[in-house]
């Protein structure tokens, strides 16, 4: 949808009803609420824009969080309408403040009453919606450059709970947001229990390149303890990170970097996590660096994890990723 096309849409208070497939086509009435608990922000030292969500909802990642790189972030729960997401992305971009994005696309919404949303711009400027039908408890906080908002929970007192663990927790916004969820789950969470979890941190400009503005997108589908797995996850793709910055770094030359970017990653997480990946990429590159002495003990951890590590040692040389040296191929494979 080009973008005059949707400001059009929205100025003539067409929105809701033009965003469909068909032009005279109204947006499907709301049924039951999908989201329960989430947390839209920017952080003011590095500008990542960031959502995450709990939810009694199986797979709520790909309905509630939004968010573009240089432009702004959404969440949109309780009766939840999707298409907030994209659109009031769309309206940030063009220049709208995250409050006039939500406005503009609440005032044409007939279910504006049911809705639950909250939008933060690439500037900090939030703008948050709590509908007076939301099912009790519901509503809203806005604080400095984020905005908590809940329905359904047990307490009046989650998004409150929610809001101070944001603003005292320390690290970087992948961190914080998730300290947020926590809060709410220890202030009692949602009143029906809980499901799944998504969270969603994108770059304070946009590279062109969505997937590397992409810093986290992480969901839980179905689990017992959603945010507990959320947050595992969130460690284990800092891990990951760290194996692509040194994958860069080797692409780029620099042998020492690549190796201090892949040593992290085998700090972040234990061999098992990865099953090996991050150990064996640490020795491969002190191979092609000739510190195979150092590489062997990294090899060896991870063959422990799957002796299937070995075998792959003699297929690297035809992809250039290790010299064609029997001997070296049998020292390395024969770590132990």
């Amino acid at each position: 949808m080009r973008r005059s096309t949707v400001l059009r849409f929205v100025l003539t208070g067409l929105a809701f009803h033009c965003a469909a497939a068909s032009a005279n086509e109204a947006p499907p009435a709301p049924l039951r609420p999908v989201a329960t608990y989430s947390i839209v922000a920017r952080d003011s030292a590095t500008g990542e824009l960031g959502v995450a969500v709990q939810s009694h909802w199986f797979s709520v990642g790909p309905i509630v969080p939004w968010a573009e790189a240089g432009v702004g972030a959404v969440a949109t729960q309780s009766f939840v309408d999707p298409r907030y997401g994209p659109l009031g992305l769309e309206l940030m971009r063009s220049g709208r403040s995250a409050q006039e994005a939500l406005q503009a696309l609440v005032s044409t919404d007939e279910g504006r009453d049911v809705r639950q949303v909250a939008m933060i711009d690439a500037a900090g400027n939030v703008g948050a919606h709590t509908g007076e039908k939301c099912i009790f408890a519901a509503g809203h906080r806005v604080g400095e450059a984020y905005s908590v908002q809940a329905n359904l929970m047990e307490k009046e007192t989650v998004w409150g709970a929610m809001a101070t663990a944001f603003e005292k927790a320390q690290g970087d916004l992948a961190e914080r947001m998730l300290a947020a969820l926590d809060a709410a789950e220890a202030e009692g969470g949602d009143i029906r229990g809980r499901q799944s979890a998504a969270l969603l941190v994108v770059g304070a400009e946009s590279t062109g390149k969505p997937w590397v503005d992409r810093r986290f997108d992480l969901r839980v589908e179905d689990h017992p303890e959603p945010v507990r797995e959320l947050r595992r996850l969130v460690t284990l793709k800092r891990a990951y990170n760290k194996l692509n910055e040194g994958d860069e770094r080797i692409t780029a030359g620099d042998l020492e970097g690549a190796l201090a970017a892949y040593r992290e990653a085998t700090e972040i997480v234990p061999d098992s996590a990865t099953n090996g990946e991050a150990a064996f990429w640490v020795g491969i590159t002190l191979a092609n660096g000739d510190r195979v002495d150092e590489a062997l003990g990294f090899l060896a951890r991870a063959f422990a994890q799957d002796e299937r590590w070995r075998e792959l040692i003699g297929r690297l040389p035809a992809s250039g990723l290790l010299p064609d040296d029997e001997a070296l191929l049998q020292r390395l494979g024969s770590a132990k």
